[in-house]
């Protein structure tokens, strides 16, 4: 976020003026954070407030160093979002700031084709496009289990899963999508996407001021629509929550400045500051979020709009990084036609079960 700490600092002073409360802010480069939390939550004098990632934040819940938050301090939030938080029925963190990719395009290598709105349409028009349809980044994290779940995928080896993982596979050996698939990620997507080599790009609308930087020609061609869906027609999101660890010495007070900084004001400051998303309704109901007149703006009001429709959301388990290597991995075959899909998936599922 760019000129961030301005912003900070003027919430935490208004906050302390009105509350006489003391606020120490102390900003944890990326890489660091989720060894200086686990470290800090397990001593007997953690921060009373941490800003985190879901999943690392549902890994502190299992283990049992989290604060848990009353329903009653959830009134001024997206309902859907908080009920993504959700572990095992109570909640542990507070959302902060979102993020909802949405599909870049490039209008003239559609070639005047209607604008695919879920994964399906866009293969059956792969054939008529005049680029690769897109490079989809699917051995890159959890992308491949964020796409499963849209269509409601709760067993791997189950008919729906294969007929997912078939869908990709079929674009992969007819051209459709590039060879560079089973290894790139979305760096490479965007590189792919400025030199208009790929039709559609799915990313945040952080990624139109690159693409505006940097291929100003391709930026001209550019517009923007509701990202790619599965059946259920739900869309993908990202959180960024508030912690508050269960030896905190000052929980209330950091229960007050955590919905301080998500209330209406300072959530619209946040949005217009950044290229977040709101987490507060009430903002989210804004005009901000309702109109515009630009393509940044259009981008901005659809990924608003993808946050009322985000359940069912993909729960992060204890063990998430070796479950996405052995999906990647899986991903990684069945593109290469290693052997048949349902195989592959009948290993991945046994492996996956004995984790």
């Amino acid at each position: 976020m760019n000129d961030f700490a301005p912003y900070m600092n003027k919430v935490i002073s208004d906050f302390e003026k009105q509350n006489d409360i003391k606020v120490k802010w102390i900003d944890v480069p990326f890489s660091e954070g989720e060894k200086r939390t686990l470290a800090s939550v397990l001593s007997d004098t953690p921060p009373d407030l941490i800003n985190l990632n879901p999943d690392f934040s549902a890994l502190l819940a299992q283990r049992g160093a989290l604060y848990e938050i009353a329903p009653e301090f959830t009134k001024q939030f997206n309902k859907s979002i908080i009920n993504s938080l959700k572990y095992d029925g109570k909640l542990y963190s507070l959302p902060w700031y979102a993020t909802s990719a949405i599909t870049i395009y490039n209008k003239d290598l559609l070639k005047g084709n209607k604008v695919p709105s879920t994964y399906d349409e866009m293969a059956s028009i792969a054939p008529k496009l005049g680029a690769y349809v897109m490079l989809p980044n699917i051995t890159e994290n959890d992308t491949m289990l964020r796409i499963l779940n849209k269509y409601g995928v709760e067993d791997l080896n189950s008919k729906q899963s294969v007929e997912v993982f078939e869908l990709f596979k079929n674009m992969y050996e007819k051209g459709y999508i590039p060879k560079e698939t089973v290894t790139q990620t979305h760096h490479e997507a965007l590189e792919k996407y400025m030199a208009e080599q790929i039709v559609f790009f799915q990313a945040g609308a952080n990624f139109l001021n690159m693409i505006k930087e940097n291929a100003p020609s391709t930026y001209a061609k550019t517009d923007v629509a509701q990202q790619f869906t599965g059946k259920l027609g739900q869309n993908d999101f990202s959180l960024m929550n508030f912690v508050i660890p269960a030896r905190a010495k000052h929980k209330e007070e950091a229960l007050k400045f955590a919905l301080f900084l998500t209330n209406y004001e300072n959530q619209l400051e946040l949005a217009k500051l950044t290229n977040v998303l709101a987490v507060n309704q009430k903002t989210l109901d804004d005009d901000y979020y309702k109109n515009y007149n630009d393509l940044m703006s259009k981008a901005r009001v659809i990924s608003a709009r993808q946050l009322n429709k985000i359940e069912p959301s993909l729960h992060t388990a204890r063990n998430q990084k070796e479950i996405n290597t052995i999906v990647n991995t899986a991903v990684q075959q069945i593109l290469l036609n290693k052997n048949t899909t349902k195989n592959i998936l009948d290993d991945v599922s046994k492996k996956l079960k004995s984790l």
